[in-house]
């Protein structure tokens, strides 16, 4: 069975180095759905994982000057709350079949709402960058810091309760709020701030008892080669082809979970 966690790290890891879809993504539903681990400690492991394996990422982005770091501050002014109240929420259940039932749900609701993101990024893109040069953009830009933070409590609630929503989604949404920013400065503003809520959130997690530490090793054992392997693959690919079957596999097992929650 270690083998087998290694393996589905490696496939994992590969996915994400090939297309840049976050590994919470994929590797919270194979661990519940293909290893039959109850979803609190498939969550809680993925958020520890995801925290560890976008480190490297999060380095590379934050050296070449590619991070916003206003940005990020206003994120987790917003998702470090709503994650601390999540952890508290689920602290206060008592019964593991409510926890485990509301994990199921947002799981679905979070792939799903993901899988559109990922479908419709660069469409949101053009909308977006339409948009900025109307007067209403203009007055909506006194605004951004408050729904920024909004923003940051509903991803940090999701991404506590699921451990998916701060990659594909936080993008989608940074390039509605601030289309003049280029999409690399995008996607290094929201690696930085996935790779703190992922690790506060793992934390409490942590704390809850949920974690699964040998779990955590297998996975990073097969992903780290993986994520290093499909990048360099990656290079040679279009996002045209890999972003709708990313899309329509994500749909389908969000589908899955919302259905069967």
């Amino acid at each position: 069975m270690e083998l087998a966690y290694s393996f589905a790290g490696l496939v994992v890891g590969f996915i994400v180095g090939l297309t840049g879809i976050g590994g919470g993504a994929l590797m919270t539903p194979i661990l519940i759905v293909v290893f039959g681990i109850p979803p609190i400690i498939a969550v809680s492991t993925d958020l520890l994982y995801a925290a560890i394996t976008k480190c490297g990422g999060m380095i590379s982005y934050a050296r070449k000057k590619l991070v916003e770091w206003k940005i990020v501050a206003m994120l987790l002014a917003g998702s470090i709350p709503g994650s601390l109240i999540t952890i508290s929420y689920l602290q206060s259940l008592e019964h593991l079949e409510q926890i485990e039932h509301l994990m199921n749900l947002t799981l679905g609701i979070s792939l799903v709402l993901t899988s559109v993101a990922v479908f419709l990024r660069n469409k949101i893109r053009n909308q977006a960058m339409k948009w900025q040069h109307t007067v209403a953009a203009t007055h909506a830009r006194r605004l951004r810091p408050i729904v920024t933070i909004l923003m940051g409590i509903i991803l940090g609630g999701l991404v506590t309760l699921s451990s998916v929503g701060a990659g594909a989604l936080g993008t989608a949404l940074l390039i509605l709020l601030y289309p003049r920013m280029t999409m690399p400065s995008i996607v290094g503003t929201d690696l930085v701030h996935a790779v703190v809520l992922t690790a506060i959130a793992g934390a409490g997690h942590y704390q809850m008892g949920s974690v699964d530490l040998d779990l955590l090793v297998y996975l990073l054992i097969g992903s780290l080669p993986g994520v290093f392997i499909g990048s360099h693959i990656g290079t040679r690919l279009s996002p045209k082809v890999m972003q709708p079957i990313m899309g329509s596999i994500l749909l389908a097992i969000g589908l899955r979970f919302v259905l069967a929650g």
